[in-house]
């Protein structure tokens, strides 16, 4: 994924529904400027600050321990803005829909950010909200990346 992105030092990246959090860890090693980690699992979330700490990010970093309804809605309170955000929902569950809903409510990226959805082949992201277009899509096995960006209206 990150390949496909290409730089990304200076900007800004959200980790939804973070798990171990790998992806965020990977933004800050590439030294995004900032990295925000969604994930409601308490011992994700642990595992996640030790290795932060361990790795020297916890300065560029932030940690929610919430639900992702409850973090995004904090993230827009503090008027957080990002360019990259990375959702990876529990697979078959509509959990696309849900993502994308949130960003319609809750609009933490910027203009011409982008939304990187991991999900799963049998799931369908043909039913789009308006105002968002996929500008590129990767199958790797059973997986989906989705890149999607906000078009302007």
């Amino acid at each position: 994924m990150f390949n496909l992105l290409g730089e990304i030092e200076d900007t800004t990246f959200l980790d939804v529904y973070a798990g171990s959090g790998s992806v965020g860890l990977e933004a800050a090693s590439r030294k995004a400027k900032k990295v925000v980690f969604i994930e409601k699992n308490k011992d994700c979330v642990a595992a996640i600050r030790e290795n932060l700490s361990k790795l020297g990010y916890e300065a560029r970093s932030l940690v929610l321990s919430s639900d992702v309804r409850q973090g995004w809605l904090f993230l827009f309170e503090k008027q957080y803005a990002f360019d990259y955000i990375f959702a990876d929902p529990p697979y078959d569950r509509a959990w696309i829909a849900k993502t994308m809903g949130l960003l319609f409510d809750f609009p933490v990226l910027k203009k011409d950010g982008m939304l990187i959805l991991q999900h799963s082949v049998r799931e369908n992201t043909n039913s789009m909200q308006a105002g968002w277009l996929i500008v590129d899509q990767r199958r790797y096995g059973d997986t989906f990346l989705t890149f999607i960006r906000k078009v302007d209206s």
